[in-house]
């Protein structure tokens, strides 16, 4: 886990919002998995690192690997917020969540 998803992980607690599920394995043979989950919302939420240091999720193969993924999640009925470390800092992150959530606590 990173330093990144704890931090986003306490903003959850704070503001009282569902525990989300680590590591959800969504789509079995594939070993993907998601960040963080809500099965019974069907959201899932990836903290997408490294985005100004050239990254694995802002380099080609990697970039490209996740697009397979993110459309497979939603193939199957989830819904995916991709958020990044500004978005964790300045808030943007947990309000979308909590939206998604339906303003759930």
């Amino acid at each position: 886990m990173s330093a990144l998803v704890d931090t986003l992980l306490w903003q959850i607690k704070v503001a009282k919002l569902p525990k989300p599920m680590q590591e959800l394995r969504f789509f079995p043979p594939r070993r993907w998995r998601f960040d963080l989950s809500w099965e019974k919302h069907m959201l899932a939420v990836e903290v997408e690192g490294g985005i100004w240091t050239r990254g694995r999720h802002s380099r080609g193969k990697g970039f490209e690997a996740d697009c397979h993924k993110y459309n497979a999640a939603q193939l199957v009925g989830w819904r995916v917020l991709r958020v990044t470390g500004g978005m964790i800092e300045d808030g943007s992150a947990l309000s979308a969540i909590t939206i998604a959530l339906g303003g759930a606590s």
